[in-house]
């Protein structure tokens, strides 16, 4: 299945939460889950109680789209999880949280997940001096995440920093300078998402 290219609204009013798909829109008046609380669809008003296999269901959809990875992306990181000592569930966020677009967004260089995973791709991102334009890498403890030092990668990147109003989560630290650099302190807990998860709940889903 291809990457969904809709309208990604959509995709926060079928979660019923707010995915922060569209930057700073999301925390404006223009929010669409605040402005429209029922999910799409015309038929929607008819829908009764979920099943249990719907609940299910839905967080692992609402994971899936917060971080912006298709389905055989995210077995994926399941089995890394499950491969790996400790609370698979825990661990599976763990793995999507150290994804680098993920981390370039939380650390405002990027409004969105989208935004940046193109900044990725584009090149304009270096981790401990050296060019990575892989958006699924996943950084580790003690990793410098720098903005290219050219005009046209600083100019982007400040001028997200200027609009960024979220915190930037503890397991990072942000160094706002001439070159913006970014720091990864630790490994992140289910704490450090930025939406309620029940990890698991996809567990026992994907465990089936």
């Amino acid at each position: 299945m291809a990457r969904y290219t809709g309208p990604v609204c959509r995709m926060c009013r079928r979660e019923g939460a707010k995915l922060f798909l569209k930057g700073t829109r999301c925390d404006s008046p223009k929010c669409a889950v605040e402005r429209r609380e029922n999910p799409p669809g015309s038929q929607s008003f008819r829908r009764g109680k979920m099943t249990d296999y719907a609940v299910h269901l839905r967080e692992k959809q609402k994971v899936k789209h917060y971080f912006g990875v298709l389905e055989a992306q995210f077995r994926k990181y399941f089995r890394m999880a499950e491969r790996t000592k400790g609370n698979t569930g825990q661990t599976l966020m763990s793995l999507l949280e150290r994804r680098l677009d993920n981390v370039v967004h939380r650390l405002g260089f990027g409004q969105s997940r989208a935004q940046a995973r193109q900044i990725v791709c584009h090149g304009h991102i270096t981790v401990n001096g050296r060019r990575v334009d892989v958006p699924s890498y996943l950084v580790q403890p003690g990793d410098v995440l720098r903005v290219k030092n050219r005009p046209k990668s600083l100019e982007q990147v400040k001028n997200n920093l200027a609009e960024h109003t979220r915190e930037v989560p503890d397991f990072l630290a942000l160094v706002a300078g001439d070159v913006p650099e970014g720091h990864v302190l630790r490994l992140p807990e289910v704490q450090d998402v930025s939406i309620p998860v029940q990890p698991q709940l996809i567990v026992e889903l994907c465990s089936r």
